[in-house]
């Protein structure tokens, strides 16, 4: 639930970066504001947590870590720092405002779930006495601000491609997305997909993978998973109108089964961990994934922008190249001063 709760803040204040460009505060170059946002490390902040998840009604069970019996509360003080600026405190009545009339959409795997849980509970804190509406129906939840018509959705697609249910069992289908109708005419997308990918045996949701007319018993996930990204790549770049729509790949979680990477020789995993990695750079180095994620979004035509705190993702200018297309777009004429500039 705590880091739910970072990620959250973080990619919600990246949401409204077109609308805070003046609350950003970063070093001066030659009289212009450099700021890379995705470079940085985790600082106690002793007036976290934004919320309490008390305070939540609708927080579902297993992202409730305090309800859930963890004793310890350390881990809910920290927050993401930029290395070169200074990011204005999550506001929530401030974001709605920003927002309304607009719609919000996470899609994706528990991640996206973890977010959009996240998100809708520091808002609905921020403003309880606020109605709202909460629906689930299948694989789509939509949480709605009724006065600032306001809607954050989660759209469960852990492979963003398909599963198919056929006669001889359940195909990946590698190269479809039929489900993606839903995703079109919101405002804000943000994607994730991997975790799944790796899953095999009972916890694997497919019995075979389909690409081209083929049928495959199975291949190497990582081929499969750049191969299923691309046609999230292509559907990107044939559905989402660049004029309405800002669309986020959240980048590949680190491996964190192996304590040893991060000097907890003894310790198993994440248990009883109390404190996040400290530093700009995750010493467990850079996954395969993260490679695929960057070599395809860079062939896309749409900007898309990937959230990438792990700092190893792809290089600085990559990085900048990126972030700039798509803040060019969105900030149009104010881009100039904040992202100018990415020599460090």
């Amino acid at each position: 639930m705590g880091g739910s709760v970072h990620t959250a803040v973080a990619t919600a204040v990246l949401v409204v970066i077109p609308f805070l460009i003046d609350q950003i505060h970063g070093d001066d170059n030659h009289g212009m504001r450099c700021c890379d946002l995705f470079e940085g490390r985790w600082v106690f902040d002793d007036s976290y947590p934004l919320y309490n998840s008390t305070d939540c009604p609708f927080i579902e069970r297993p992202f409730d870590c305090q309800k859930n019996g963890r004793p310890d509360k350390l881990y809910l003080k920290y927050r993401r720092q930029p290395t070169s600026c200074n990011l204005p405190r999550f506001n929530g009545r401030d974001f709605l405002w920003r927002f309304r009339r607009k719609s919000i959409m996470f899609v994706g795997d528990s991640l996206s779930l973890n977010q959009w849980q996240s998100l809708t509970c520091m808002l609905h804190t921020t403003v309880p006495h606020v109605t709202y509406s909460l629906a689930r129906s299948n694989s789509l939840s939509t949480f709605k601000f009724l006065v600032y018509n306001v809607t954050v959705k989660f759209s469960r697609k852990p492979f963003l491609v398909d599963i198919v249910n056929e006669t001889n069992g359940r195909a990946l289908v590698l190269d479809s997305i039929q489900s993606g109708e839903r995703w079109k005419g919101i405002d804000t997308l943000i994607f994730s997909t991997w975790h799944w990918w790796l899953h095999t045996d009972r916890k694997q949701p497919w019995d075979f993978i389909k690409l081209a007319n083929h049928t495959y018993k199975d291949m190497d996930r990582l081929v499969a998973f750049k191969r299923g990204l691309r046609t999230w790549a292509i559907w990107v770049d044939s559905n989402v109108d660049p004029n309405k729509t800002n669309v986020f790949f959240q980048g590949v979680s680190p491996d964190h089964d192996n304590a040893k990477i991060w000097g907890e020789m003894n310790s198993r995993g994440c248990w009883r961990q109390q404190r996040p990695l400290f530093g700009s750079i995750y010493p467990g180095g850079p996954h395969p994934a993260e490679a695929v994620v960057a070599k395809v979004l860079r062939k896309m035509a749409y900007p898309v922008l990937l959230l990438n705190t792990n700092n190893h993702i792809v290089p600085v200018e990559d990085r900048w190249t990126s972030f700039q297309l798509w803040l060019r777009r969105v900030t149009r004429s104010r881009l100039q001063p904040l992202v100018s500039c990415w020599s460090y």
